[in-house]
């Protein structure tokens, strides 16, 4: 696979976050782990609400302080992937979020970015201090469940979420 690397948000990237979430929002799809990208449409004000997220004092009270990543491609400097981690668990994130939420780009999706960009993230879930994490997948997105087995997931249960009106499956990643 060719060279990806994670790096934190940064005006470096500003355009491509942009193109980033249009191609999101042109075909409907959910932006996972992109904290609040699909409600901030200025790239540069997205860049700060990561740097606020990612410190206790900063981060809103009824949210968890998370890192954001981006996946970016160094061959031509492309973000194909979002990543967050988040540092802790509150009921809603125990319940149905979990540790980790990440998305690939539509028009970069099935090159086995997401497995690489799981797979790069869990060391650093283990330097911030986690043991393991939970990550979940809606039932049938076989893609993300496959990511997600490939790096070690545990399947543990399938809770329904009520207010997405979604089964999730609930997985385990030792580190």
């Amino acid at each position: 696979m060719e060279e990806l690397i994670l790096v934190r948000p940064s005006s470096e990237y500003a355009a491509q976050i942009t193109e980033y979430r249009q191609e999101f929002l042109d075909i409907g799809s959910a932006m996972d782990g992109t904290g609040s990208l699909r409600r901030i449409d200025d790239p540069e004000e997205y860049i700060n609400v990561c740097r606020n997220y990612e410190e206790p004092t900063t981060v809103p009270s009824h949210l968890v302080p998370a890192t954001q990543f981006f996946f970016i491609r160094e061959s031509d400097n492309k973000l194909v992937g979002m990543i967050q981690i988040r540092h802790y668990l509150n009921d809603f994130l125990e319940k149905f979020g979990g540790h980790i939420g990440y998305s690939v780009r539509p028009s970069e999706r099935r090159k086995g970015y997401a497995k690489e960009m799981l797979k790069m993230a869990l060391p650093c879930c283990k330097e911030i201090g986690l043991e393991k994490v939970l990550i979940t997948c809606i039932d049938g997105n076989i893609g993300s469940e496959k990511t997600i087995l490939a790096n070690g997931g545990i399947y543990e249960s399938t809770v329904h979420e009520p207010n997405e009106n979604e089964n999730l499956k609930r997985f385990w990643i030792a580190l």
